[in-house]
């Protein structure tokens, strides 16, 4: 018999918003899943902005499912709807290939480093 009382939680996702030049950058750090991806839908959430800009730092991102496709795809059109943009910029290798296989990354401007994102 399996002992599933002590079965490993999912690692969680921190995200921490700053503003750089006018665009709202998140920086988050572990997995994106239906278990974490709330936080992430919050910080994309710009109701009420005129032409909201964002940028994504994927850069310590462990690990993302459908969740996280699903939260940057509704983020990209409402962003779009409303005059703005979103970026995501420097996704580790394991990310990069998931936006890459489902097509995102020819939807949602991906950007090899932040400091590439941030620049016109």
């Amino acid at each position: 018999m399996a002992d599933t009382g002590n079965a490993a939680r999912p690692a969680g996702l921190s995200v921490v918003s700053t503003a750089a030049d006018g665009i709202r950058v998140l920086t988050l750090a572990g997995e994106i899943d239906r278990d974490t991806g709330q936080p992430l839908r919050q910080a994309l959430d710009t109701s009420g902005t005129p032409h909201p800009r964002i940028v994504v730092d994927l850069s310590r991102v462990t690990f993302m499912d459908s969740t996280g496709i699903n939260i940057f795809i509704a983020a990209h059109r409402s962003l779009t709807e409303a005059g703005g943009w979103i970026r995501l910029a420097a996704p580790t290798e394991a990310v990069l290939r998931l936006l890459q296989i489902v097509g995102v990354d020819t939807v949602i401007d991906c950007r090899e480093t932040l400091r590439q994102a941030l620049s016109n």
